[in-house]
């Protein structure tokens, strides 16, 4: 008890005095947590918006309506794609927390559109058609490749960036 009561002193001490800065390097890295979790998901929710949009028909309302395992397998690997690459644009940014934020927010989007466009390309090359493989009721082996494709994607996206 009386260590804990000498620790205290000593903390209201140096911050009268001005000497102690932990508490706003607290401060500000509450507000980095916040402000990069905002960040990333806002990032997410827009990097899910492109995939929808270069996957024919609407990936949440087939998986919501149809119950389509194939549907879910390309949202759920494209998300996880995405996490690494804003995973990847968070570790990589640097400075203090604005120019952090907005570094992620550039390498963020555009990772997004390169992911976007190499998902578009690689299932044109490979042959996969989106719409045809969410006609289907069970999952099909060509779902699995799609979704590994996106995946990969997300990992090169990433590793490009640190």
């Amino acid at each position: 008890m009386a260590s804990a009561l000498s620790l205290t002193a000593q903390l209201a001490a140096g911050l009268l005095a001005g000497t102690t800065q932990w508490p706003w390097s607290l401060l500000n890295g509450v507000l980095a947590l916040v402000g990069y979790a905002v960040l990333g998901t806002l990032l997410l929710l827009l990097g899910y918006l492109a995939l929808d949009l270069v996957t024919p028909g609407k990936l949440g309302q087939v998986i919501r309506t149809e119950h389509n395992a194939n549907a879910a397998v390309l949202a759920a690997s494209g998300v996880l794609g995405l996490s690494f690459l804003i995973a990847a644009a968070i570790f990589t940014s640097g400075g203090d927390l604005l120019q952090g934020l907005i570094e992620t927010l550039v390498f963020g989007l555009v990772g997004i559109l390169a992911q976007a466009a190499a998902l578009f390309a690689f299932d044109r090359v490979i042959g996969v058609d989106a719409e045809e493989l969410m006609g289907q009721r069970h999952l099909l082996p060509a779902t699995i490749l799609a979704a590994t494709v996106r995946i990969g994607i997300g990992l090169i996206t990433a590793y490009a960036l640190i």
